[in-house]
């Protein structure tokens, strides 16, 4: 027996029988695991889909929830999410569905539809270690703001430079018709008389289009695309601003005061006018005062809110502009001065303060078109000229800027931006 108890001959045979069982059962845990992962992310897939199905612009849920007064649970949005999930995992034969669950709600103005899951996914090599089935959960949750209230604040930059052609076509017209070949079709009033020779007038009976006429067309025609958007008359309330109506007084001119009446704010959109002057020249062409707009217009938009009530509405400032300032600012200009003139691009540190008050900002940038016959242009606005598109971004909010160039529509990029800021279903789990 001794013997026998010494002899060490084979161990190594009856140590790999002994170990095999937990080294397949091993391997076979890790494969089983991963190909429940694999699973899952394709459960949770369809989940994902039957949620946001479940509150689709077109939905019967969605349909409900406008029609209904107050908060509640929404059947019509489970029984579609339900019927949705198991239309896509109906072939599967890999797991095995034990429980699918859904909701929609609607609760503060927002549309919640949430799918639950719960499925077991039979093992292979980990049967070794008595592991038979592999049990995998989740969760999707989609949020649909069912009625965003938002007040949009439109600060139309209708100052000199905006008198420009709005295309090179128009331009080059401009330059060719004038003494002066001057671009800007000025638009003088001296003593509340309108001078019939000025440029601007000629512009007219060029037929040529300046830059202020297409601005004042699109944000018109921007009040019928919220007028179209909006759920309930008073979702959206629209107040148009421009930088003055004269020259000798530039200061916030209220176009319209901030209202849900669409219809009028789009009939005096239409009448914005670009900024008269007494005479070419006039205060060093000092018109354009960033600072100053935005200083002020903080002060007429209120407090942001949340957006989920009338009372509480989000705040969003929708800015079209060449984005060149041209102001007096003896300091703090970030270009070169002239004695105290100031041309500069967007001092973005006048967004950023709109900003941190919880003021969205989209910006829509009208190309700043080159002048090369200008001497003004190539001496003081080409040495900056491709920083201007880079301030304007910066001043606006994350995917709230667009630039327009001559050929495209300001009217299209303004109702593209309106679109972005309105809400559509958001995954969010």
């Amino acid at each position: 027996m001794r013997r026998f108890l010494k002899n060490r001959s084979g161990n190594f045979g009856i140590l790999a029988a002994l170990l095999l069982v937990p080294v397949i059962g091993a391997a076979g845990l890790a494969l089983d695991y991963s190909n429940a992962i694999s699973i899952k992310t394709k459960i949770q897939g369809a989940a994902d889909a039957a949620a946001l199905a479940a509150v689709a612009e077109s939905s019967p849920a969605v349909k409900a929830a406008f029609a209904m007064s107050g908060d509640g649970e929404i059947s019509l949005g489970k029984t579609d999410a339900v019927k949705f999930f198991k239309a896509q995992i109906v072939n599967d034969t890999d797991f095995t569905l034990d429980e699918v669950d859904a909701k929609v709600v609607k609760k503060n103005g927002s549309l919640y539809s949430v799918v639950n899951y719960k499925a077991t996914v039979p093992t292979t090599l980990s049967r070794v270690l008595g592991q038979k089935l592999i049990q995998v959960a989740g969760q999707a949750t989609v949020e649909y703001q069912t009625e965003v209230y938002r007040d949009f604040f439109l600060l139309l930059d209708n100052t000199p430079s905006m008198g420009v052609g709005a295309t090179p076509k128009d331009v080059s017209t401009m330059v060719a018709k004038t003494s002066d070949k001057c671009a800007f079709a000025c638009h003088i009033v001296k003593n509340g008389v309108e001078d019939k020779n000025s440029y601007y007038n000629l512009a007219k009976k060029l037929g040529v289009t300046t830059r202020i006429n297409v601005v004042a067309q699109a944000a018109a025609a921007l009040m019928d695309t919220a007028k179209d958007s909006r759920k309930s008359s008073n979702q959206y309330r629209m107040a148009v601003y421009t930088f003055g109506m004269k020259a000798e007084d530039t200061k916030l001119l209220e176009v319209v005061k901030s209202t849900t009446d669409l219809t009028k704010a789009k009939s005096e959109a239409a009448k914005v006018e670009l900024m008269s002057i007494p005479y070419q020249g006039y205060d060093n062409d000092q018109q354009t005062d960033f600072d100053r707009a935005f200083t002020q217009i903080g002060d007429k938009m209120g407090t942001a809110g949340s957006g989920y009530t009338a009372s509480s509405p989000e705040k969003i400032l929708f800015f079209v502009s060449d984005g060149v300032g041209d102001s007096y600012k003896p300091t703090d200009c970030t270009k070169k001065l002239t004695g105290g003139r100031c041309q500069e691009p967007i001092d973005v540190k006048y967004c950023t303060a709109l900003k941190a008050k919880g003021y969205r900002i989209a910006v829509l940038y009208t190309t700043y078109l080159p002048l090369p016959t200008n001497s003004w242009y190539n001496s003081w606005i080409k040495p900056f000229q491709s920083d201007i598109p880079q301030r304007m971004e910066a001043c606006a909010s994350p995917d709230l800027f667009f630039e327009v160039s001559p050929s495209e529509g300001i009217s299209e990029a303004m109702t593209t931006l309106f679109k972005k800021i309105v809400n559509t279903p958001l995954l969010t789990g």
